[in-house]
């Protein structure tokens, strides 16, 4: 029976901070989903899941955060289990039952690719 697995450790110490915040957790599944959750001392925190082509962003209070992370991973593995790959239905009731953003600096991070050229 596949598990879930703690990569925390495989991130040094700068590479767990990013911009103003920090990854707490990283954990996949079957080496193929991701879920890592990233706190901060000002904003909410940041939980980022990544499965196949779709991945994102959810916003979560700090209070809420570690139960809503247990949640999120539970949908996605289940869904893994089902198909392999996520189906559209899935997706479009997970975006929207979760309130997903789409990380844009994920894609292209505007800051870091201005300071390689300054």
């Amino acid at each position: 029976m596949k598990e879930w697995k703690n990569v925390t450790d495989s991130f040094s110490e700068e590479q767990r901070h990013y911009k103003n915040t920090y990854m707490e957790i990283c954990e996949v599944y079957d080496e193929v989903v991701e879920v890592s959750l990233f706190s901060s001392r000002t904003d909410p925190y940041e939980i980022y899941f990544s499965y196949g082509y779709m991945y994102g962003i959810i916003y979560v209070e700090k209070e809420d955060a570690d139960a809503k992370r247990e949640e999120i991973k539970k949908e996605l593995q289940a869904e893994y289990r089902k198909s392999r790959e996520p189906s559209d239905e899935f997706v479009n009731s997970f975006t929207k039952k979760h309130h997903v953003c789409f990380p844009n600096d994920i894609v292209f991070d505007t800051d870091a690719f201005f300071d390689a050229f300054l």
